[in-house]
C-alpha cells in the first residue's frame, strides 16, 4: 500500500466528519424552527422563545426540545431561538449536551424563554490517578480514562483489549490467534533495550497483569501515559501505567447479572499455496522436478479446526449501606483454530466492604482465584511450517493407516506432530487483598493496604512413539516436566489531606510502599521410555537418565522494593492548578552502589475557559493548558545482573583421575554501580470542550529521553572474567504528538451518535551507546533472526538513527540466470554472490509513523450499533511467508502460487537469501470490531430488570495492499519490529452472538 493511500483514507475520513459534524452543529441548523405537526390538533399553541446559558446568557444554538411523552420536537437554531406548536397541557423538555435538561410547562404560554445550567458533571468526573483520584477538570497530567460503557464488545482477550483503539498513544494489536497468547501492547514507543519495558499494571492498586481479572468484570481502564502521572510510580513506570478498577457494588439494591457469549473463527487470511493438480501442471509443461505421489491434500485444512467458544460471567451485587459485596464468577472455554489447541479458563472473584463508626473506618477484603488449564496436542507455529510445505500430493496416513513420513530432517508430517504429541498446562493464581481507611477528623484519610498473591504452574510434554522424534532423533518417547512458583507481598501505607478554603482547594499525599517477591522452579526431562504410556509421568523409566543424558534444573531467586512517596495538588478558582510529586525508591535488583534513585514530577494547568475574557463565547465550553516533567525508571529484567556468578559447565572439564570433572568457570561480572533506566519526559497538553461538550478531548506533545540504557557491551577479557558485561550507557529518545477528539454528531430523544479520533505519531532515535566511563567499540548492534535456512539477522540499531529500520541488500534486478543483482555501497549493481556486509543498507522502518482509530456508537431506541475502526501508516513489514515460500530454487517443499511469475521480468532462480525484495509496505485500515444489539423492553418479563442480545464481529475487514496474513499480526515491540514470522499462529477473524441480562 502507498503512503498516498493512507493520506486518501484520512483525507476521506475527515471530509466525511466535516459534512456530517457541521451542519449539525453550526448556527443556521436546517432542521431548527421547522415543527413536527403529529399529533397536532386544534388545541395546539404555537409557542417561540429563546434557549440561552444561565451562566452568561449567552443564546444556545441546537438545543434539543421534545413534547414530553411525544414525538413533536425541534431544535434550536444559531441565535437560540426556537418555534414548534404543542397542545397546552404538555410539558417541553429542553436537553443540550453539557447542560442539565430542564422540563417546563406550556400552559397558555406562547412565548417561553429558558435559561439552562451548565452541568459540571463531566468535568467532575473522578478519574483514577497514582494513590488516588482526582477530578477530570483538575487534571495536569496526560491521563486517559475509558470507562465501562465505552469498552471494545465482543469476544476480547483481557483489559487491553477492552480499550483497544480508544486511548491516543496507546499501541494494543493481537499478533496472532493463538488462544492461550496475550495482547500486544506499548505506550509511546520503545523504552528500553534489556529493561522491562512493559506497562506496570495494577488492579484495584495491587500489581497484577492484564488477566488477572475476567474483561466482563472491569469497570473502568485509566492509563497514566507521561511522565509527571507516572513518577510516583518510580522504578516500574517508564512503560506507562495502567489502572484496572473493578466492579463493586454502588448501591443498596441486590442485583444478579449473567454475561454469556459464544463464538467462532476463521483464518483471517489463508495463504494461496500450490495445490496437488498445480504441481502436476507444473511437472507436464515445464518438467519441473516434483514428486507426484497420486493426491490431493490441502495440509492446511487438514491442520485446522472451526473453533467454537464460549464466555459465561455471573455477577452478584447485595448488601445495605455499611456492608455490600461483589461477587464475580467467569468461565472461558476457547478453542483454537490449530487442531487440538485451546484454553480454559476460571475466575472467581470476591469483594467484600464493611462500614463502621458513622464512615469513619471502612474496610474492604478482596480475593480473586483464578486458573488457566490446556491438554492438547503438539499444535504450533511449527506444525503450521510443516503444512505449508509439505508436499499437497502426499497422503496424511500410509495404506496400512499410519502416518506417511518422507525422508528430510526438516520435513515432517503436520498432523503427526499434533496428534502424537500430549501437553498439559495449568496456571493457578490466588490474590488476597485488604485495606482499611481511616477518617478521624474531616479532610484527613489514612489508608493501610496489604496483599499477598500466590502463584504457581505446572506443565507436562511428551510425544508418543509414532511422533517424528522417534525415528528423527531415535528417541522412543520423549518427556518434559516443570514447575514453577511465586510469592508476592505488598504493603502500602497513604496519608491523604484534602481541604478547601475560600477559592484555594489542596491536597497532600504521604506514603510508604514494600513489595518483595519469590519464585522459584525445577524441570526435568528425559526420553527413550519402554513404553511411551508413562508419558511425563514416570521420568525415572526413561533409559536417558541411566545414560546420564537426561536433563535437569532449578532456580529460585528473590528481590524486593522500598519507596517513600508524596504528591501536592493545589487549586486556585478552579483556574490555575498545580501538581508535583517525588518519590524515593531502592530496589534490591542493583549495584550496592546505586540502589536507591529519586524521581520527581511536576505538572502545572490552566484552565483558560475561566478568564473573564473568556466569558461570552458561548462556543467554547472548557480550556484547560496542561505541562508537565517527571522522571520514572526501568527495572532490571533479573535480580542479579549485578552480581558475579559461576556455572558448572560439562564443556569446560577436564580429566582429574580418569574421570571427566564439570569445570566451575564464570558466568556473570560483577559490577557493584549497575543501576535503573532513567526517563525525563516533558508533556505539553491541550483540554478543550465546544459546544457544551459535543466536541471536546485532548491534544498532546511529548519528549521523552531514557537515559543510562540497560545493553550487554563487550568487554576485554581479561581484566572481566566475562567477555560482557550489563552496563548503563546511552540514551534513547521518543518524541510524538497524541490527538483525542470525541464528538457528538446527533442527538434526539429516539437516536445518537457518539464518535470519538485518536491519533498519535512517534519517532524514535539511538542518541548514544556510551558514557563518561564507558565507550562502545561499535556504535551499532543488530537485531531479529530469520531462522533457517537464510540465517541473518534483519535489523541494525545506529547512533543517530531511527530504531527500527531494515538492514538488508537493495534489490535492483535479476540477471539472465535468475540471480539477484543487488546496489553495493558505491550505488553499482552487481551480484548478490558478490556483495559483502558493507553493501547492505538501511530499508524502511518495521515502526509505524501514524496510528489512528475511529470509534462509532449508534443508539436508535432500544437498538445499538458500534463500529470501530483501526489503521497503521508509514511502516514496513518483513514478509516472512514471501522470502522462504515465493522462491521456486528449491522443489522439495511446496511454495506459494505466484513463486513462479516473474521478478524484474525474469524468473527467480537463486537460493533463499534476505532481499529487499520481501519487505512491504505496511499501511492497512482495519473494520475491527462491529456490534450490532437490541434491549428488550423492561416490562417484557416482570422479575428481569434488563436484557440486551447481540452479534459482534472482531477483525472483520482489512483494507490493505501488504500480501502476508495479517499486517498487524506482527510484532511491533523490541528492536527488529515488523518481521512476520513464518512460525507464528495465524491470526483470525471471530464472529460472536451474546446475551447480557440482569435480576
Amino acid at each position: 500500500m502507498k503512503w498516498k493511500f493512507a493520506n486518501r483514507i484520512l483525507a476521506m475520513s475527515g471530509s466525511a466528519l466535516l459534512c456530517i459534524v457541521v451542519p449539525c452543529l453550526q448556527s443556521g441548523n436546517a432542521f431548527a424552527g421547522v415543527p413536527e405537526r403529529a399529533g397536532a390538533s386544534f388545541q395546539d399553541t404555537q409557542v417561540s422563545g429563546v434557549v440561552t446559558s444561565a451562566e452568561d446568557n449567552v443564546p444556545l444554538p441546537g438545543v434539543s426540545i421534545s413534547v414530553k411523552g411525544g414525538t413533536t420536537g425541534t431544535v434550536t437554531d444559531g441565535n437560540g431561538r426556537f418555534q414548534l406548536s404543542a397542545p397546552s397541557n404538555a410539558t417541553l423538555v429542553f436537553s443540550y449536551i453539557g447542560f442539565t435538561s430542564q422540563e417546563v410547562p406550556v400552559g397558555n404560554r406562547s412565548q417561553l424563554n429558558v435559561q439552562l445550567k451548565v452541568d459540571q458533571k463531566q468535568l467532575d468526573e473522578v478519574v483514577v490517578i497514582g494513590y488516588g483520584t482526582q477530578k477530570k477538570g483538575d487534571v495536569t497530567s496526560a491521563v486517559s480514562s475509558v470507562s465501562k460503557e465505552d469498552f471494545v464488545q465482543g469476544a476480547v482477550r483481557d483489559a487491553a483489549q477492552l480499550v483497544q483503539g480508544k486511548v491516543a498513544g496507546l499501541r494494543i494489536s493481537t499478533p496472532t490467534g493463538d488462544p492461550t497468547a496475550n495482547t500486544q501492547i506499548n505506550l509511546r514507543g520503545i523504552s528500553s533495550i534489556n529493561g522491562n519495558s512493559a506497562p506496570l499494571v495494577l488492579i484495584d492498586g495491587v500489581p497484577g497483569n492484564l488477566n488477572t481479572v475476567a474483561p466482563e468484570d472491569i469497570e473502568s481502564v485509566d492509563v497514566l501515559k507521561d511522565g509527571s502521572a507516572a513518577a510516583i510510580y518510580g522504578t516500574r513506570a517508564t512503560g506507562g501505567v495502567i489502572l484496572i478498577t473493578t466492579r463493586r457494588n454502588r448501591t443498596e439494591k441486590s442485583t444478579i447479572e449473567y454475561n454469556a457469549y459464544a463464538n467462532v473463527q476463521t483464518i483471517a487470511r489463508r495463504p494461496e499455496l500450490l495445490t496437488g493438480d498445480d504441481y502436476r501442471r507444473l511437472i507436464q509443461e515445464e518438467g519441473i522436478p516434483y514428486t507426484d505421489y497420486g493426491g490431493n491434500t490441502d495440509w492446511l485444512e487438514e491442520i485446522m479446526q472451526t473453533p467454537v467458544s464460549h464466555n459465561h460471567n455471573l455477577t452478584f451485587f447485595g448488601g445495605s449501606a455499611t456492608t455490600n459485596f461483589t461477587g464475580s464468577l467467569n468461565y472461558r472455554n476457547w478453542e483454537g483454530i490449530f487442531k487440538r489447541s485451546g484454553q480454559e479458563r476460571f475466575t472467581v472473584r470476591a469483594d467484600l466492604n464493611h462500614s463502621m463508626f458513622n464512615d469513619k473506618l471502612r474496610a474492604n477484603i478482596q480475593v480473586i482465584n483464578r486458573i488457566t488449564s490446556a491438554e492438547q496436542g503438539g499444535a504450533g507455529g511449527y506444525a503450521y511450517r510443516q503444512a505449508l510445505i509439505r508436499n499437497p500430493t502426499d497422503q496424511v496416513r500410509t495404506a496400512t493407516g499410519e502416518w506417511q513420513q518422507r525422508d528430510g530432517f526438516n520435513y515432517v508430517n503436520p498432523l503427526s506432530l499434533i496428534e502424537e504429541a500430549n501437553s498439559e498446562s495449568t496456571f493457578r493464581e490466588m490474590r488476597m487483598s485488604g485495606s482499611l481507611d481511616y477518617t478521624p477528623i474531616k479532610d484527613l484519610d489514612i489508608r493501610m493496604l496489604v496483599s499477598h498473591i500466590q502463584t504457581n504452574s505446572l506443565w507436562g510434554y511428551a510425544t508418543t512413539f509414532d511422533h517424528s522424534d522417534t525415528w528423527l532423533n531415535n528417541r522412543n518417547s520423549n518427556a518434559d516436566r516443570s514447575t514453577d512458583a511465586e510469592r508476592r507481598n505488598l504493603l502500602e501505607l497513604t496519608t491523604n489531606y484534602s481541604k478547601t478554603i475560600d477559592r484555594h482547594r489542596f491536597t497532600v499525599l504521604g506514603g510508604y510502599s514494600w513489595q518483595d517477591e519469590v519464585s522459584e522452579g525445577f524441570n526435568a526431562s528425559s526420553w527413550n521410555f519402554p513404553t511411551d504410556a508413562y508419558g511425563w509421568n514416570n521420568l525415572g523409566a526413561g533409559q536417558a537418565l541411566q545414560a546420564g543424558q537426561a536433563g535437569m534444573g532449578s532456580y529460585k531467586q528473590k528481590w524486593q522494593l522500598a519507596g517513600f512517596f508524596g504528591r501536592v495538588t493545589y487549586g486556585w478558582n478552579d483556574k490555575y492548578l498545580l501538581m508535583a510529586s517525588v518519590r524515593r525508591e531502592g530496589s534490591s535488583r542493583f549495584g550496592i552502589n546505586n540502589q536507591w534513585g529519586t524521581f520527581p514530577a511536576a505538572s502545572v494547568g490552566w484552565r483558560i475557559s475561566k478568564e473573564p475574557f473568556m466569558q461570552g463565547i458561548a462556543a467554547i465550553t472548557d480550556l484547560k493548558l496542561r505541562a508537565g516533567y517527571g522522571e520514572t525508571g526501568t527495572i532490571a529484567g533479573s535480580p542479579y545482573l549485578s552480581q558475579i556468578s559461576y556455572n558448572f559447565s560439562r564443556v569446560n572439564g577436564a580429566f582429574i583421575g580418569g574421570k571427566w570433572v564439570p569445570g566451575f568457570v564464570p558466568a556473570r561480572n560483577f559490577n557493584p554501580d549497575l543501576r535503573w533506566e532513567k526517563k525525563a519526559e516533558y508533556n505539553a497538553g491541550l483540554d478543550f470542550a465546544l459546544l457544551g461538550n459535543r466536541i471536546s478531548g485532548s491534544l498532546d506533545a511529548y519528549r521523552r529521553n531514557i537515559n543510562d540504557l540497560l545493553y550487554s557491551f563487550p568487554v576485554p577479557t581479561p581484566p572481566y572474567l566475562v567477555g560482557s558485561t550489563m552496563i548503563n550507557a546511552g540514551t534513547l529518545r521518543n518524541e510524538g504528538i497524541e490527538v483525542l477528539v470525541n464528538f457528538i454528531p446527533f442527538q434526539t430523544n429516539d437516536f445518537s451518535w457518539n464518535s470519538n479520533l485518536t491519533y498519535s505519531t512517534n519517532r524514535n532515535e539511538l542518541v548514544s551507546l556510551s558514557n563518561d566511563q564507558f565507550e562502545a567499540t561499535n556504535d551499532f548492534f543488530n537485531e531479529g533472526y530469520t531462522g533457517e535456512p537464510v540465517q541473518d539477522y534483519t535489523h541494525r540499531v545506529m547512533v543517530g538513527e531511527p530504531v527500527g529500520r531494515f538492514y538488508v541488500w537493495k534489490t535492483v534486478g535479476v540477471d539472465e540466470n535468475g540471480g539477484w543483482l543487488v546496489e553495493n555501497a558505491n550505488g553499482e549493481t552487481i551480484p548478490i554472490n558478490d556483495a559483502t556486509q558493507e553493501d547492505r543498507q538501511f530499508y524502511g522502518n518495521g515502526i509505524p509513523k501514524h496510528i489512528a482509530g475511529w470509534n462509532n456508537t449508534f443508539q436508535y431506541k432500544s437498538f445499538d450499533l458500534t463500529i470501530n475502526l483501526r489503521g497503521a501508516f508509514g511502516h514496513d513489514i518483513l514478509n516472512f511467508q514471501r522470502m522462504y515460500y515465493e522462491n521456486p530454487k528449491n522443489p522439495a517443499y511446496n511454495m506459494l502460487k505466484n513463486a513462479y511469475e516473474p521478478v524484474y521480468g525474469q524468473r527467480l532462480n537463486n537460493d533463499l537469501v534476505y532481499v529487499s525484495h520481501y519487505i512491504e509496505k505496511g499501511d492497512y485500515v482495519k473494520v475491527d470490531n462491529v456490534t450490532f444489539g437490541y434491549t428488550l423492553p423492561a416490562n417484557l418479563i416482570s422479575f428481569v430488570r434488563n436484557a440486551r442480545i447481540y452479534v459482534s464481529g472482531l477483525n472483520l475487514v482489512t483494507i490493505t495492499d501488504y500480501q502476508g496474513i495479517d499486517p498487524e499480526g506482527v510484532s511491533y515491540t523490541g528492536f527488529d519490529p515488523g518481521n512476520d514470522q513464518r512460525d507464528k499462529y495465524p491470526t483470525t477473524r471471530t464472529f460472536t452472538a451474546g446475551l447480557n441480562v440482569s435480576f
